[in-house]
């Protein structure tokens, strides 16, 4: 488990039933209306776990998020840590249902090895300044959302990775080969 400084799931804990719990419940329940019906009603699901290896830190967290029908705010905080924007250290909050996009789509490619991660959370900051150097970068990202992430899976072809991925029919999936990645994030559904 990873340490991590004081945030806003730390608050919301101490207050118990929360506006953010309701959200998140919400989202939850949104999230499986979204996701393929086999996944969201298969009830062999009894873990959602995540391993994540940030190429940028070499920090690396293997992560049971949601079990018994509940995210797990620690294991949460942990991913948001892998995650954060490793130019200005900042954290934000990941979006559930990105994390369940991440999840099936390891499952459903039968894959035993991590996530890389090229690109999580940005701040702001950081956007504006890719996108000074980078016509590819969005203004508006929706890493800045905590809703998107460049990935790549070692033990396959990008090319199968991308193929999984628009087989999910949800979120945005961008493929960059010169890069070495995959985009996916829970916006609207589209490719490029």
């Amino acid at each position: 488990m990873l340490l991590q400084e004081p945030n806003d799931h730390d608050q919301l804990t101490k207050l118990g039933a929360s506006r953010r719990h309701f959200f998140k419940a919400g989202l939850s329940a949104c999230t499986m209306l979204a996701l393929p019906a086999a996944y969201a009603n298969n009830p062999r699901t009894t873990v959602k776990q995540l391993t994540l290896h940030n190429l940028h830190t070499g920090e690396k967290v293997k992560s049971v998020y949601w079990e018994k029908g509940r995210y797990i705010s620690g294991a949460l905080r942990d991913i948001e840590k892998i995650l954060r924007d490793h130019r200005t250290g900042k954290t934000h909050i990941i979006d559930l249902r990105l994390l369940d996009m991440m999840q099936l789509l390891h499952s459903r490619m039968g894959a035993r090895k991590e996530f890389q991660v090229i690109s999580g959370y940005r701040s702001p900051e950081t956007n504006r300044m890719l996108a000074m150097h980078n016509h590819g970068v969005a203004k508006q990202s929706l890493h800045m959302q905590g809703k998107a992430i460049d990935i790549r899976l070692p033990e396959f072809s990008l090319t199968d990775l991308r193929k999984a991925a628009l087989s999910l029919k949800v979120g945005g999936v961008g493929y960059y080969p010169d890069s070495n990645f995959v985009h996916l994030d829970s916006g609207d559904v589209r490719y490029w």
